[in-house]
């Protein structure tokens, strides 16, 4: 196993970390975890030199927690550190930070965290429990003990994640989503590189873009198909995460052993800066044909903004593109509509056909059809779900 660099901590992280939000599950229900199969992932991964793990309140509908806690039991506790999450979006009152921590300490099964973040904060749950006092009491359960360092991960714009970060100045690490193809989206390359620059460890989730990367469309395998040295689209995704020496550590949610056992084999291959040159300009080719299969020609340079009735232009002509590209339309609903989605004076049933944004698009891009599309795809009740 290779180690990396952990911020200013004096601890080297291996470079493959294990994310158990994607654990073998029965029926395919997501609260029904294989725990046999999964507890044997985790113990190899810890046996092969994985030494960190990530976990969280909601994942798996709250028994991820639960399958950890016994995974690490007979003495594999001892050999990982450990990060959980607080559900950030789910707090109303300070109370909760207690109520939900001991709740985790008890899934667990210890008495005391390494890492403890805040989860998938963005500009307003960031607000929420910064106004109730998150900064005070995680300080406080650190001075007691019971987790060593506090930071966060994050779904959100790369504003938000430097206004995040400029407002503590204890924070040891910042979890982002961050592939080949996110290099301008969310936190992005600026954000990865301004938290390495403060001294932060960064944690990459999503490296393989939640197996997005893994099975590419005819397009892009026929670029991948262009390399000296073959490789699988999985590996080549996290060489990318790995080649940068920014990066801390790439965590992969795995639901198979075998997939435990080829990212344990890809991350003894890795190195910061081991991509040659035309390996990097071939990646770069991989993701131009990704973009170039979207059906609408957007570039998000913003000029139909802002839309003289609220609507996100841009946000909603992406979602489309992914779910056209990626076939993750249920995820894009998500994002669309969900909790943590547009408000709905953003979506696309909002658009006026006054056809403002077209007489400014660059790309002459008929928007108020699009948008029509878009809603029809995205939102549930058109959909019936």
């Amino acid at each position: 196993m290779q180690y990396r660099k952990f911020g200013k901590l004096d601890w080297e992280i291996s470079a493959l970390g294990f994310g158990a939000m994607r654990l073998p599950l029965i029926d395919g229900s997501q609260g029904k975890v294989n725990e046999a199969r999964a507890i044997e992932m985790i113990r190899y991964a810890i046996d092969n030199g994985v030494n960190y793990l990530d976990t969280a309140y909601p994942y798996h509908s709250g028994q991820s927690e639960v399958v950890v806690g016994k995974a690490l039991k007979d003495g594999y506790r001892e050999r990982i550190k450990l990060a959980t999450k607080l559900l950030s979006r789910a707090v109303e009152t300070a109370d909760d930070f207690d109520r939900y921590f001991d709740e985790q300490l008890e899934r667990l099964q210890t008495g005391k965290l390494d890492f403890y973040l805040l989860h998938g904060l963005n500009a307003r749950t960031w607000a929420k429990v910064r106004d109730l006092g998150i900064l005070s009491w995680a300080e406080k359960q650190i001075a007691s003990g019971r987790f060593d360092y506090l930071g966060f991960s994050f779904h959100d714009s790369y504003e938000a994640f430097k206004q995040i970060i400029d407002a503590y100045d204890n924070w040891t690490l910042a979890q982002i989503q961050y592939n080949y193809m996110d290099i301008d989206h969310q936190a992005g390359t600026q954000g990865l590189k301004y938290a390495a620059d403060k001294g932060l460890a960064v944690v990459v989730m999503e490296p393989l873009r939640g197996g997005q990367l893994v099975n590419p469309p005819e397009q892009v395998a026929d670029v991948w198909a262009k390399a000296e040295h073959q490789r699988t689209p999985a590996e080549w995704a996290l060489k990318w995460v790995w080649n940068q020496p920014e990066v801390s550590v790439a965590l992969s949610g795995m639901s198979t052993m075998e997939q435990v056992k080829q990212n344990i084999a890809a991350a003894q291959r890795s190195g910061i800066g081991s991509l040659t040159d035309e390996e990097s300009v071939l990646i770069d080719q991989v993701r131009e044909a990704y973009t170039g299969l979207n059906p609408i020609p957007c570039t998000k340079c913003g000029y139909c903004m802002p839309c003289s009735s609220g609507v996100e232009i841009p946000g909603i002509l992406g979602m489309y593109n992914e779910a056209a590209v990626y076939g993750n339309v249920r995820v894009r609903r998500m994002f669309y509509s969900g909790p943590r989605g547009l408000k709905d004076k953003q979506r696309a049933d909002k658009c006026t056909d006054c056809g403002e944004c077209v007489e400014v698009c660059p790309q002459e891009i008929p928007i108020p059809d699009w948008l029509k599309k878009a809603h029809k795809l995205l939102s549930p009740q058109e959909n019936g779900t």
